[in-house]
Parts: C-alpha cells; sequence; structure tokens
C-alpha cells in the first residue's frame, strides 16, 4: 500500500481537522447527499444535497439540480433547485441559480443570475426563539448591485 500523502487536499488527516470533502468535475451523483463535513462540488448532482451545519460550495464547473440544506451555500457554477441556509447564501458572480431562497444573510453579486424568491429569516430575541421573515419575490433578475 502507497504511503498517504499529507499534502494532498483529499486526506482523511485534513478533513478531520476541519477540512472539506470534494466531488471531482468528473463526477455524476444522483440521490442524496448527507453528511457531517464541508463539501465542495465540482460535477453534476442531480437529488438532494443535505449538510445542514457545513458549507457546502458550488465551484464554476458544477451543474446541480437538487434542493440544498446547508449552514453556507455558495454558488460559482449552477443550480436549479430550492436552497435553504441557515447562515446566509452568496451567488457569485458567474454564478446562477433558478430556485427559491431561505437564509439569515444573502450576497448576489454584480453579473450573478438569480431567478426565484428570496425569504429572509431573522431569529428574535434571544430565548424567545421566534422567527420573523420577510419575503421578497423576483422573476426573473440579473444582479446589478451587492446585498448583504
Amino acid at each position: 500500500m502507497a504511503p498517504v500523502d499529507s499534502s494532498y487536499p483529499g486526506t482523511v488527516s485534513e478533513r478531520a481537522s476541519g477540512g472539506t470533502a470534494r466531488l471531482g468535475p468528473g463526477l455524476h451523483v444522483k440521490g442524496e447527499i448527507s453528511g457531517n463535513e464541508d463539501l465542495a462540488v465540482e460535477g453534476s448532482v442531480e437529488g438532494l444535497i443535505q449538510l445542514e451545519d457545513r458549507k457546502l460550495t458550488i465551484g464554476a464547473s458544477a451543474r446541480v439540480t437538487a434542493d440544498i440544506l446547508a449552514r453556507e451555500v455558495v454558488v460559482y457554477g449552477n443550480v436549479k433547485g430550492n436552497l435553504r441556509a441557515r447562515d446566509r447564501i452568496e451567488i457569485k458572480k458567474d454564478g446562477s441559480v433558478v430556485g427559491d431562497l431561505t437564509t439569515a444573510r444573502i450576497m448576489i453579486e454584480d453579473g450573478a443570475y438569480f431567478k426565484g424568491s428570496i425569504e429572509i429569516e431573522k431569529t428574535g430575541e434571544a430565548g424567545n426563539g421566534e422567527h420573523r421573515a420577510v419575503s421578497r419575490t423576483a422573476a426573473s433578475a440579473t444582479a446589478t448591485a451587492s446585498a448583504v
């Protein structure tokens, strides 16, 4: 058995210390992805992605047709489906999302494409657990200003 190269980004030791798992550009997944580590997708995914307490990065070459549930979602590629992030969603300048977004914070860069609705969830005062939501709908929009 060959020795493990600890400098390689996908080693067990890196993932155990909080690294990011990677789905490469040559891979195609149909079904459900769930787990307890950050994930970077460069390939294609169809189905459901559940990483409730982790960060999901959709790379520039990625094509995702899935509903997504994560702590944080960053989109550089193409996503069709509903995104729900407990903390924040970012759509980068060359990113494209067609679907509804639900999150506490949103950032859509200049040049990004978004079609769907946005629901901003804010947690009420500490201790009461009440959620308040503000909803905005966009029939089709190409971002011209960043929102944080």
